[in-house]
């Protein structure tokens, strides 16, 4: 059964983005989404990328406290993973986001990359290592 996922990284200035294969088993970065400051048109660009991969499914990253409590920001993310699962027609999936941009950070410093690029491309990498994550967890 083909189940290609989208994952987000959702940050109040960037949107890392991940896709999987078709068959929902391995992750690769897609972009660093810009946000432009207005929910309709972070929203809009995101179900047009949602819909260009032929994404079936929708994953974003929930934020926890270390403790597992879920702060204010992930209220957040629970309303914008609705409205745009709305968008997309389908139901959004949260998963646990805890580290994964430490392991980003970690990942990108191994790499020898410079701040500024690691700046760049840390919102992709943690997406990528989120869906990674859960796609490990759903196929075992």
């Amino acid at each position: 059964m083909e189940e290609r996922w989208m994952a987000l990284d959702v940050g109040s200035k960037r949107i890392g983005v991940a896709i999987s294969d078709p068959l929902g088993l391995i992750a690769q970065g897609i972009e660093v989404y810009q946000r432009k400051g207005g929910l309709e048109k972070d929203l809009a660009y995101l179900a047009e990328l949602f819909r260009k991969y032929q994404a079936q499914r929708l994953l974003l990253g929930l934020p926890r406290h270390m403790d597992g409590r879920e702060g204010p920001e992930a209220q957040g993310i629970r309303k914008f993973g609705r409205l745009l699962g709305v968008r997309c027609g389908v139901e959004p999936v949260f998963w646990d986001e805890r580290l994964t941009t430490t392991e980003a950070e970690r990942t990108l410093v191994s790499a020898d990359l410079s701040r500024a690029k690691r700046r760049k491309v840390i919102d992709q990498v943690a997406a990528v290592i989120l869906l990674e994550s859960f796609l490990r967890y759903r196929n075992t």
